[in-house]
């Protein structure tokens, strides 16, 4: 039995409230550094202690992962394979009334893919590589190992879509996966056998929808 948590990253500072998607450069805010240190503590004080700790190589997500680091004296291994997801309106503020401007609008042709960004079937492939690797890599330290990966919002709700038997097409208001949560995937060898959700920051959510994330 292996177990993959895929861990969102923390509130991000982003007073322009722009989707800022792969732009670097885009950290923490002091109440996303509070969630980092509780998802550390967390997983430090776990009955199994993680075997790999894996991150995005966004800032956000490597500076999440910081604390658990810190408190194991274990290494971060980055896999591009558990980026955010791409989007063509990055680096925009993006309201209903921009939406429908004709410019943007050619761009909303096909919401089943989706056509204004990275199509979900291959988020969920990376995703799924990017498991199936770790998988490889915790059977060598024994039965019930597992692995911290940090990861976003699209990328892991795209991956418990798929290992749940859902449609990928979804509404993003109704996406289970708050701020430094843990969507948890348990394997015997390579057969999913559950998945679980844990919303370990619910005290220090945002009130309000968060751009970007």
């Amino acid at each position: 039995m292996t177990t993959i948590h895929l861990v969102r990253h923390g509130e991000v500072d982003n007073p322009e409230g722009i989707l800022y998607g792969r732009i670097p450069g885009f950290g923490l805010t002091d109440r996303g550094h509070e969630m980092a240190r509780r998802v550390g503590e967390h997983f430090a004080n776990a009955e199994t202690t993680p075997a790999a700790l894996v991150a995005s190589p966004l800032l956000r997500a490597q500076q999440t992962m910081a604390p658990l680091a810190e408190n194991l004296g274990e290494p971060v291994f980055t896999d591009d394979r558990v980026i955010e997801a791409a989007n063509s309106f990055e680096g925009q503020k993006v309201s209903a009334r921009k939406l429908t401007e004709p410019k943007n609008l050619i761009r909303l042709y096909n919401p089943l893919i989706p056509s204004w960004g990275e199509p979900y079937r291959q988020i969920v492939l990376r995703m799924q590589a990017a498991m199936a690797s770790l998988r490889t890599k915790l059977a060598a330290h024994g039965p019930d190992a597992e692995a911290v990966v940090v990861s976003h919002q699209l990328p892991i709700w795209m991956a418990r879509l798929a290992a749940e038997g859902r449609p990928l097409v979804h509404d993003p208001r109704k996406r289970e996966c708050a701020l430094a949560s843990v969507t948890s995937f348990t394997f015997e060898q390579s057969t999913l056998v559950s998945v679980s959700y844990e919303n370990l920051c619910a005290d220090l959510q945002p009130g309000h929808a968060v751009a970007g994330a």
